[in-house]
C-alpha cells in the first residue's frame, strides 16, 4: 500500500468513525483535507475496513463497542417487524464498524415492494422515499424512517432498501475481494449470533 493510499484510509477512517459520515463521502472529503486533487486514486473498501477497525482499536474499542449492541438491538427490532419482507442487516452495523452516528441498513427482498410501504404505514411508522446506488450499481428505492435507539437522545436513520427476491440468488456469496469469506448481508438468526458475541465482549 502507497503512503497516499494509506494516509487517505486513515483520515477517511477518523472521518467515519468521528463524524459518523458514509464511506464514500469520507473518500472524497479524505482527499479535501489532504489537499490532494480530487482525481487522486482513493482506497477500495476493504482497505477503508481495516482502517475503521485500526481507529477504532486504538481510540474507542469501548463505547463503540456499547453501540454496536444499541444498535443491533435496534437493528434486530425492526428485522422482527418486517420479517415478512425477508430482511437482510448490511454496512457498517452488520460489519461491526458502526458508532452512535452509523445509521442502520437493511435490504428488504419483496415478493411485492409495495406491501413493504403499506407494513410500515399500518406499523404507524412515518418514512420518507428516496433513491440510492443499489449493490450492483443499480438505482433503488430506499424508504427512510427515524427512530430513537437505547437511551440516545437523538434520532437513529433506518434505511429500508427494496429488492425483488429474486435480487436474493448469488447475495448471500462472500463478499468480493474478502479474505475472511464474510457475506455483505446476514439474516436475523445472524444478526442475533452477532449481537451475542458483543453482548459476550461487552460484559468481559
Amino acid at each position: 500500500m502507497s503512503e497516499q493510499i494509506e494516509a487517505i484510509a486513515t483520515t477517511a477512517a477518523r472521518l467515519i468513525v468521528e463524524d459518523g459520515m458514509e464511506w464514500g463521502p469520507a473518500k472524497r472529503q479524505a482527499l479535501t483535507d489532504l489537499d490532494l486533487p480530487s482525481r487522486t486514486p482513493l482506497p477500495d473498501n476493504l482497505i477503508i475496513e481495516d482502517a475503521v477497525r485500526a481507529h477504532i482499536s486504538i481510540f474507542c474499542p469501548d463505547t463503540q463497542r456499547q453501540a454496536m449492541v444499541t444498535l443491533l438491538k435496534a437493528a434486530t427490532a425492526a428485522m422482527r417487524a418486517m420479517s415478512a419482507h425477508q430482511p437482510y442487516l448490511t454496512g457498517a452495523v452488520w460489519r461491526g464498524l458502526a458508532t452512535a452516528q452509523s445509521d442502520i441498513y437493511i435490504q428488504l427482498f419483496c415478493d411485492d415492494a409495495k406491501m413493504a410501504e403499506i407494513d410500515l404505514i399500518n406499523q404507524g411508522v412515518p418514512y420518507e422515499t428516496t433513491e440510492i446506488t443499489g449493490f450492483r450499481g443499480e438505482p433503488v428505492v430506499a424508504l427512510t424512517t427515524l427512530q430513537r435507539v437505547g437511551s440516545w437522545t437523538w434520532p437513529t436513520a433506518i434505511h429500508w432498501v427494496l429488492y425483488d427476491a429474486d435480487d436474493l440468488r448469488g447475495a448471500l456469496k462472500p463478499g468480493k475481494g474478502r479474505r475472511d469469506g464474510m457475506a455483505d448481508r446476514g439474516d436475523l438468526k445472524a444478526v442475533e449470533r452477532l449481537l451475542a458475541e458483543f453482548e459476550t465482549e461487552e460484559g468481559t
